[in-house]
């Protein structure tokens, strides 16, 4: 398993349009994506689907963390983080 953390510095956070982008980039990798916030681990979601990161309510400042499992677990972790660094596509 791969993992990295990260704070989401989007000012409308992971709403909508950029959780699509975000699901659509995980979903061009084979390896399994989870994705949950620091401060409720307990509630973790595919980041495969638009409807469970939604679910997440992600919003400006908080801490997330990408973990992946699979083949190609390293590169869909660091370019997930790099699509959240870059501002999610705004």
């Amino acid at each position: 398993m791969y993992k990295k953390q990260i704070q989401i510095t989007n000012p409308s956070g992971l709403h909508a349009r950029p959780g699509s982008d975000f699901v659509n980039l995980a979903k061009k990798f084979e390896s399994t994506i989870k994705l949950f916030r620091l401060d409720k681990p307990e509630k973790i979601a595919n980041a495969k689907s638009i409807v469970f990161v939604l679910s997440l309510g992600i919003k400006k400042d908080m801490i997330i963390e990408i973990q992946a499992t699979g083949a190609d677990e390293k590169e869909a972790v660091e370019q997930l983080v790099a699509f959240v660094e870059g501002g999610l596509g705004e």
